[in-house]
């Protein structure tokens, strides 16, 4: 390979592509974007990524050579998540007035990236102002990272990734960077709020980050996971895309930072529910609740990451009033988000109690939506973890090794002890999704609300006989959920069920009752506390 001299000029370049009949392909039109750091053109069935020549600090574009290569390492890293999108590395040959695609018999001028097309209503941000995202892509979008993290290789212990002081400085840079931007008083007011909040958890959490990187967290991950990365594909799968090449700090990061990106970027576009709905999924597949104690901690860095960038298009001259103004406004929203973040809501512990069918999993999954922050267990999902299996995952060939005996299910109500006990420690609302038929189970979760000093409620789910029956039928022939409970292991539930007494204050649900005033309940809890 020949390289031509660095300093070409590559707008003549871009000019010159811009021509349908330079492709080797059917191309009616061109269609140019640009990001900050790449050239895009859109011909026929195609789309084509150049990487400018640019050094900015965290990225240096400025030779042929390390264009080429980041070029192939964005096809490696991309092709773990979106094969199908990504295809080749495409030499530029010919000259610059007179390019041609895939020629290297010359000096090569350029290299691209080869992506198969797609529309931009596609993109997730995109379906979710249209109200195309519906909760069943979030759950696959949250099963699909679970396994993602899971599978990808973890950061070496002698290298300096994931380190707590290699965590801190890029968040303590985002307050030295931004700081000068910012004219408003009020926005200089949030600004150190936000500062001081992530000086003083860093020291609190400083023991944990360090555990997260011996335990192995620190992975090769995507790295800029928000919803202008993802699209809806025409089989109804979301699709992740653009993973960061171009820095190896900036996606050796530990998963919980990974999955910020996304519920920072759903919580700013008002879809908290969706926020609550990505985390659990994510949670209830991955196993990772350690990492739930960091989510806040790495939310407000991406927020304040996205309030650096809108800050820098905020001064710059050479782009239109309304376009820098629209910039304002984005810095200041997630100025403002930061704050809301380091104000997390009450945590409280919910317990359910009823058998198969009677609706607890639906229950607690609609309240965990309206409750910010709110984290769900669930018993059956915890049981098969205790045996190495998934949610989904047949526990057929496991039940004769004792994996529905009385001490498997102590083993499984002492999981999901420990679990709430770490998860209000963090602060979070738990929520804990099991029969709890017997009081010498329930016993024990009141006691650890009590040494929290956090509201207790028993919810009570209940249904016709002849109900459950039936919903406890179809279940088992859907086998789309983690329960496995048949209508045999009902009739059992039944006969020695042990409802709870009034000194244990039940809220009682037949599932068809106002979710309102069940969350009303909940939230005056906090009253009488």
């Amino acid at each position: 390979m020949q390289e031509i001299p660095p300093s070409y000029d590559q707008t003549a370049l871009i000019a010159a592509l811009l021509q349908s009949g330079r492709y080797p392909h059917p191309a009616t039109a061109v269609e140019h974007l640009q990001t900050h750091i790449s050239h895009i053109l859109l011909a026929g069935g195609y789309a084509y990524k150049v990487k400018k020549p640019l050094n900015l600090g965290f990225l240096d574009f400025t030779s042929l050579a390390r264009r080429k290569y980041y070029c192939e390492e964005e096809l490696r890293l991309n092709g773990r998540l979106a094969p199908e999108l990504y295809l080749d590395c495409v030499p530029i040959g010919g000259s610059v007035a007179e390019p041609r695609w895939g020629d290297s018999s010359g000096p090569v001028i350029e290299y691209a990236v080869r992506m198969r097309r797609f529309p931009q209503a596609a993109l997730l941000d995109q379906c979710l102002a249209a109200g195309k995202l519906e909760p069943r892509h979030l759950d696959a979008l949250a099963r699909r990272l679970a396994e993602f993290h899971r599978t990808i290789p973890a950061a070496d212990p002698a290298t300096p990734f994931g380190t707590p002081k290699r965590v801190q400085q890029p968040m303590l840079d985002n307050f030295t960077q931004t700081r000068p931007l910012l004219t408003d008083p009020a926005d200089l007011a949030i600004l150190s709020a936000v500062e001081q909040w992530t000086v003083e958890t860093f020291a609190r959490l400083r023991p944990r980050l360090a555990e997260r990187k011996a335990d192995g967290w620190i992975r090769e991950g995507h790295g800029d996971l928000h919803l202008g990365n993802m699209i809806l594909t025409e089989g109804d799968q979301v699709t992740i895309f653009d993973c960061i090449e171009f820095n190896d700090d900036f996606r050796w990061i530990d998963v919980i930072n990974d999955l910020a990106f996304l519920t920072m970027d759903l919580h700013s576009r008002q879809a908290g529910p969706f926020a609550q709905r990505v985390l659990n999924v994510y949670l209830e597949y991955s196993g990772d609740f350690a990492g739930a104690a960091l989510l806040d901690y790495y939310q407000i860095y991406r927020a304040m990451v996205r309030a650096k960038i809108n800050a820098i298009e905020a001064g710059e001259e050479n782009i239109p009033e309304a376009v820098r103004a629209g910039a304002r406004e984005q810095c200041r929203a997630y100025l403002q988000l930061a704050l809301n973040l380091t104000r997390p809501p009450a945590p409280f512990l919910l317990i359910t109690h009823g058998v198969s069918g009677s609706g607890k999993s639906r229950r607690t999954g609609q309240l965990l939506e309206l409750f910010p922050g709110a984290i769900r267990v669930r018993a059956d999902v915890e049981r098969k973890r205790l045996f190495g299996l998934g949610p989904l995952e047949d526990s057929g060939s496991l039940i004769g090794q004792g994996l529905y005996t009385p001490e498997a299910s102590a083993r499984t109500y002492q999981r999901l002890l420990e679990l709430a006990d770490r998860l209000l420690a963090a602060g979070h609302p738990v929520l804990v999704d099991a029969t709890f038929q017997k009081q010498v189970h329930r016993q024990p979760f009141r006691e650890l609300a009590a040494r929290h000093g956090v509201p207790f409620i028993l919810l009570d789910c209940s249904a016709d006989p002849a109900v459950l029956r039936e919903r406890v039928a179809a279940r088992r022939v859907r086998g789309d959920d983690a329960a496995e409970a048949d209508v045999a292991v009902l009739e059992r539930q039944l006969q020695y069920d042990e409802p709870p007494v009034a000194d244990e204050n039940p809220l009682k649900t037949n599932g068809d009752d106002d979710l309102e005033r069940l969350r009303a309940a909940i939230s005056a809890s906090f009253r009488d506390q």
